[in-house]
């Protein structure tokens, strides 16, 4: 059955309510996936099939015209008549085989429908990976820029200690040193945000970035590991894929089998003979005679079936695992971000007591330098943990289709298409 272009995912996609804060506005996605070279092959891989498609409804066999002409010559009578033939013939498709072509190539067209399906969801994936390796290299540059405005003014706290005798000119060395390498560190988080700018950008032109990367607080997976599993599954392109690439090898392998009859032809054809004065009508029949080619053709079609399912089983052992890995990385990276964060939380607490008790001459300089490194280590791993629950969560929606509506993004496609 030929399915209509709009219908290329399995089933209708959930859309969010409203944009999340921390991806992109969905009318950008939609439009940047639309335009890249990925979804645009496959765009142009069903419209092959769509062709192919009616070729092989059309059939195989056009009408052959031939026009002969000839001199016949009597020596006896010194004679000579000028003759012509004139005939029409074409090869018939043998009952069932018009019916297999058009499976072959609904099939064709189904599979190429689902190809695109899963150039959208590969699209989507590289989509969403590098928006969020920009916010990490963001957030990244966001904090080192935050902890180098702290250590400056820290700097010249120590720096009017020192002038005024409350502190040793070693604590304007140490907080020196370590106000040189935050700067260092965000230079080099910088360099990382650019790079990671350029390949979002050069990837998807049509993405726009914030100033800012947005805060989402990281929300847990609901239903069990089970349900999303076969969400998962039931929405996997990959999987789909494979599976009507073997159908269609069973329709190839059916055709090849039926043709190893071949197609008669049947022509007709008028002659003139001894200028005019004999006329011919005929009817004409001819029949190849099958030789070790088809056969060949139709046993190696019955292997490529054989290969069509060993490449589905092992797609669905993959696709199992990767759904596995998707769930299991989404429950694990927000329990993970939940860790971090509240280890954040207490080394900022420490560090602001050793500042108090510092600025109180009660404590240590290398205490508080120990602890502010340690603040901005920690700060550095929630934020990075906060993105990397984030981006499990989309994955993890991605894969199930509720993420993003790619059905309208297909269907605009489909009617500009036809």
């Amino acid at each position: 059955m030929i399915r209509p272009l709009s219908f290329i995912l399995l089933c209708p996609l959930a859309a969010l309510a409203a944009d999340p804060p921390d991806l992109p506005p969905t009318v950008q996605v939609e439009q940047a996936l639309r335009s890249h070279p990925l979804v645009r092959a496959a765009i142009a891989g069903v419209q092959v099939e769509e062709a192919n498609r009616d070729r092989l409804q059309a059939g195989p066999h056009e009408f052959t015209f031939r026009l002969s002409s000839q001199q016949r010559r009597e020596r006896p009578l010194d004679l000579k008549y000028r003759e012509h033939e004139i005939g029409l013939e074409r090869a018939i498709r043998l009952p069932g085989k018009a019916a297999t072509d058009a499976a072959l190539g609904a099939a064709g067209v189904e599979q190429a429908q689902l190809a695109l399906g899963d150039a959208l969801h590969e699209s989507a994936r590289l989509l969403l990976g590098r928006w969020f390796e920009w916010q990490r290299e963001a957030a990244a540059e966001h904090e080192w820029g935050g902890q180098v405005a702290l250590l400056q003014r820290q700097h010249e706290v120590v720096g009017k200690r020192v002038g005024s005798g409350d502190a040793a000119r070693l604590e304007e060395l140490l907080s020196g040193a370590q106000l040189a390498q935050a700067q260092a560190q965000l230079a080099q988080a910088q360099s990382q945000r650019e790079r990671a700018t350029l390949e979002l950008t050069q990837s998807f032109p049509g993405i726009s970035l914030p100033v800012a990367v947005p805060v989402q607080e990281p929300m847990a997976i609901a239903d069990s590991a089970e349900a999303w599993r076969e969400r998962i599954l039931g929405h996997n392109h990959e999987l789909a894929l494979s599976r009507a690439m073997v159908r269609r090898s069973r329709l190839e392998a059916r055709r090849l089998d039926a043709d190893r009859l071949p197609d008669p032809t049947l022509g007709v054809k008028v002659a003139s003979e001894r200028e005019d004065q004999e006329r011919v009508v005929g009817l004409q029949l001819t029949i190849p005679l099958p030789g070790e080619a088809r056969a060949s053709g139709a046993r190696a079609a019955g292997a490529q079936v054989e290969a069509a399912a060993a490449r589905e089983a092992l797609v669905l052992a993959r696709a199992e695992a990767e759904a596995r890995r998707t769930i299991s990385l989404a429950n694990s990276a927000h329990v993970q971000w939940q860790r971090f964060s509240d280890v954040a939380t207490r080394m900022e607490g420490n560090a602001v007591l050793l500042e108090k008790a510092w600025r109180a001459g009660e404590g240590q300089f290398a205490d508080l330098q120990l602890a502010r490194r340690q603040a901005i280590e920690a700060r550095l791993a929630a934020a990075q943990a906060r993105l990397g629950a984030n981006e499990a969560r989309y994955r993890l929606l991605l894969d199930a289709h509720e993420l993003w509506d790619l059905d309208g993004v297909v269907a605009n496609e489909g009617s500009r298409g036809h």
